[in-house]
């Protein structure tokens, strides 16, 4: 692990041990959330308390309520993702549900105004957050909304988010049984991770700008192995520079469209077929970009095409190195999360082939249903309480909502 990465930890150790000392301690003030603010995206997790516990809300902390569960979008930018709304998890024998929100991150300043026109300075004077804009705004949630920001390790809070999720929702994982990049009706199969002693150890390897790769052996033993920094960012830059696109869903869009074969060059290009000495499809990439070196192979390349290999160049290098992470720390089981997956089904297609084949099926890709929130939870989980994740659960009911709806899972495509 990094300096910077082991101080967190042990500074996160510390903070529960204090916490662990006190002989009481008192919850926090409604309303319970928690932020991610990324460079592209902020994410929100709302828990909106059961009507069990209404009695206790104050005016304008069920004013704030209503107007989070009662919109599906926020002004022109924000949305709540209504298919991920989790019922029936109890923090700390307080019921409720789950909203999770997001907004883009240039849009702060919008939400810094609704915050401050719902009165939020009044009900509470701290937000937990996590990401880098939890530091590139703190000054401005101080000036103009009276408000701090406790800004929390992003590795952290993910993987706290991940663990809670993975241990408590049967259908939170899944994987592929039969991963095929050039097929949008692969069938998803939920991966049960809900007994502990199923649940580690694993990799978790996280897609954002860049990518981060742990090693997850316990709910507190963790470490990061590895990282690279070609990861969404690179993707989304290198789209807009070479086909003029200028959103994340505009690139993946041409990308679904694309034929990569026409820029990249295949084992096949070079040897005539299969190079059988070494076990290597002639479909395989050997050289990503390789046919742009040719003028006319340029000139019939399309942006989508452009698009594709893009892609299958970034995700074919992130599960390289995961593969030899886990080969490397013995463990064959990797969950892939980050935003860079949210609506963007053919990434994870080729992440989960590439797995599969290159470690001949001994290494299984799985993802998760929540995978850009995972850090939004996190922070909330801090807010309630620094060790929440044992302490919040899911109900018995919400278990049993979650394999009654088993069926809709496996076809479920974003």
């Amino acid at each position: 692990a990094t300096i910077a990465v082991m101080a967190s930890r042990q500074l996160s150790e510390t903070k529960l041990r204090r916490r662990s000392m006190s002989t009481s301690y008192r919850l926090p003030p409604l309303p319970w959330f928690g932020m991610d603010i990324g460079g592209t995206l902020t994410k929100l997790v709302y828990f909106e308390p059961s009507l069990d516990n209404a009695e206790e809300e104050r005016e304008k902390v069920a004013h704030i309520r209503k107007y989070l569960t009662s919109n599906v979008a926020y002004g022109t930018t924000g949305l709540r993702d209504v298919h991920l709304e989790m019922p029936n998890v109890s923090f700390l024998g307080r019921s409720g549900t789950l909203h999770f929100i997001r907004f883009p991150t240039c849009s702060m300043s919008i939400f810094i105004d609704m915050a401050k026109d719902k009165n939020l300075k009044d009900l509470a004077d701290m937000i937990c957050a996590t990401g880098g804009g939890a530091y590139k705004f703190e000054s401005d949630f101080q000036s103009r909304l009276g408000m701090s920001l406790l800004k929390l390790d992003e590795l952290e809070c993910l993987l706290n988010g991940l663990i809670f999720l993975a241990e408590r929702h049967p259908l939170e994982c899944y994987y592929l049984p039969e991963p095929d990049p050039s097929r949008s009706d692969c069938l998803r199969q939920p991966y049960s991770l809900t007994r502990q002693s199923d649940c580690y150890p694993f990799l978790a390897v996280n897609i954002g700008s860049g990518v981060s790769i742990i090693a997850v052996r316990g709910p507190r033993d963790w470490n990061r192995v590895s990282g690279t920094s070609l990861g969404g960012g690179t993707f989304l830059g290198l789209c807009c520079l070479l086909t003029g696109c200028e959103t994340f869903e505009d690139a993946i869009a041409l990308a679904e469209r694309g034929d990569s074969n026409k820029v990249d060059k295949l084992v096949m290009d070079i040897y005539g077929g299969d190079y059988e000495l070494f076990g290597l499809r002639g479909d395989l990439v050997a050289s990503s970009f390789g046919h742009m070196m040719s003028v006319d192979k340029r000139a019939e390349a399309k942006p989508e095409d452009l698009a594709r290999a893009t892609l299958v160049m970034l995700t074919n290098n992130i599960g390289s190195i995961a593969r030899m992470c886990a080969s490397t720390q013995g463990i064959d089981r990797v969950i892939f999360t980050g935003n860079f997956l949210r609506c963007n089904e053919l990434s994870v297609r080729l992440l989960a082939h590439a797995m599969d084949y290159w470690s001949r099926g001994s290494i299984k890709a799985l993802f998760v249903q929540h995978e850009g929130y995972l850090g939004a939870l996190g922070s909330l989980m801090e807010l309630v309480d620094p060790d929440s994740i044992n302490n919040a659960y899911f109900t018995s009911e919400s278990a049993q909502t979650a394999s009654d709806d088993s069926q809709k899972m496996s076809s479920r495509k974003e």
